[in-house]
């Protein structure tokens, strides 16, 4: 399980890369179509955090930053041309084709934030706060129930309209084969094992690999390019 090399130590230092890549980026790639989902999601954690919205302030802004850092680390991987994760893989390869739609693109960066950095992210909290996962089980909720709202959200903003009722049918389709609901459990499970496997070296590598090859999988087929 790498740990992200490029390490970011506040959700203000989260924001300021976040809108650095947003000013970077063309509108259409499918890393800048993801940032601005991504983005919107930090921006309403640390109006949270500053509310005193999460019990543990401290736990959830640990777990916000790890989580923040996978991503980074992934986008300064494939800007480097080094080895980025296999589930990132598919929206970096994919992320000026003309016949994926945005919201494609932003399903596919949820599902490998959620399905494949969120586990991983659970792990490197405990590590930094000395806990274990069922002391973060409150904030992961919040921040699961927080990307579900937007998930919502974001499938009403980018679901094609009436113009593009040729593509409209397909894109239900395959969109619709995939929940962020379910993601959210199985990530749970997920970092539970890998936490459990903490000592274990090889065996826990192995887990994560695979963890990492099937979220990959998942993210290649959300990216099946449906015509221009």
């Amino acid at each position: 399980m790498a740990q992200p090399r490029y390490p970011v130590s506040t959700v203000d230092s989260v924001l300021s890369r976040m809108r650095a890549l947003a000013a970077q980026l063309p509108a259409r790639d499918g890393v800048a179509v993801f940032n601005r989902v991504y983005l919107a999601v930090t921006e309403e954690v640390d109006r949270r955090l500053d509310a005193g919205e999460f019990p543990d302030r401290r736990a959830a802004a640990t777990l916000d930053v790890r989580f923040a850092e996978r991503y980074l680390t992934a986008v300064d991987a494939a800007d480097a041309d080094r080895g980025a994760p296999a589930c990132w893989r598919p929206l970096f390869q994919l992320r000026r084709h003309p016949g994926v739609r945005p919201l494609q693109f932003a399903l596919a960066g949820i599902n490998a934030h959620i399905g494949h950095d969120l586990a991983l992210a659970v792990v490197d909290a405990c590590h930094a706060l000395d806990c274990e996962p069922a002391d973060l089980e409150d904030e992961f909720d919040r921040v699961g129930e927080l990307l579900t709202a937007l998930e919502e959200r974001i499938r009403e903003d980018l679901m094609p309209g009436p113009d593009l009722l040729q593509i409209a049918d397909p894109l239900t389709h395959l969109l619709g084969s995939w929940s962020l609901e379910r993601a959210r459990d199985a990530t749970w499970s997920a970092a539970r094992v890998l936490w459990a496997l903490r000592r274990c070296g090889e065996v826990a590598e192995e887990f994560a690999g695979r963890l990492d090859a099937a979220v990959g999988f998942a993210g290649r087929m959300l990216l099946t390019p449906l015509g221009d």
